[in-house]
């Protein structure tokens, strides 16, 4: 990765249109192609960039914007699309490169892994009766965390959150959907569990008949003695 400080304007031409006037910014390329324009505020997000695949020639200024202080001039083409992202530097303020080497990706804390396999050998916590048919139940769409049957013997999909939103009720309903269409296992119905759920996400999973169930992590794991607590 190449980190570049410096005093620069910026503009993005193709299908949208984009001024950064000067000012002093870190500039980051990265080794998959990507540029991107940060300033040392306002947001975690880039104040532009241009993904990968994109290839980056630097080349000396015209006349007209060596006059306007240019020093060095910066094109990011796009190898999709006829977009550019053009950097004019007028002030090298400091550059380093770093080999970051191979990233083994994010790994989350484990919360959402430990209620999926906590919940699949507590099954009945969802309920008496309940059995467990698969975790990681795979469809078209993506894999759905646990797949199980109720007392009656109907198929319930169970999509589980650290914390639910309305995303999360969104992602469930499309599974349903999907699930629903295969004689073998419909009528699905789905229960959105989570140790912290949203109140516009029970809205909506409420309306979409969809269970909400809030689950006690600490009492799964069984590190919390909620017997013995006075609230």
């Amino acid at each position: 990765m190449r980190l570049v400080i410096a005093r620069c304007s910026v503009d993005y031409v193709g299908r949208l249109k984009a001024h950064l006037p000067l000012a002093t910014r870190l500039l980051l390329v990265k080794a998959d192609g990507s540029v991107l324009v940060h300033s040392d505020g306002g947001s975690y997000k880039p104040l532009n960039w241009m993904s990968p695949p994109a290839t980056l020639r630097v080349s000396s200024p015209e006349d007209v914007d060596l006059e306007l202080g240019v020093t060095e001039q910066w094109t990011v083409q796009s190898a999709k699309t006829d977009d550019r992202l053009i950097i004019n530097i007028h002030e090298h303020i400091h550059e380093s490169s770093h080999d970051l080497g191979v990233d083994p990706g994010l790994i989350k804390d484990g919360v959402e892994a430990d209620l999926q396999r906590l919940l699949a050998d507590q099954i009945e916590t969802l309920g008496t009766g309940f059995s467990l048919i698969r975790r990681e139940y795979f469809t078209a769409i993506g894999p759905v965390d646990i797949l199980a049957r109720d007392a009656d013997g109907a198929t319930v999909a169970i999509e589980l959150k650290r914390r639910g939103d309305i995303d999360g009720v969104e992602q469930l309903t499309r599974y349903l959907e999907l699930l629903n269409r295969d004689p073998l296992l419909a009528p699905v119905r789905g229960i959105f569990a989570a140790q912290q759920i949203k109140p516009q996400a029970k809205v909506l999973a409420n309306d979409r008949g969809i269970d909400c169930i809030t689950l006690d992590y600490d009492a799964m794991r069984g590190v919390d003695d909620s017997e013995s607590r006075l609230f």
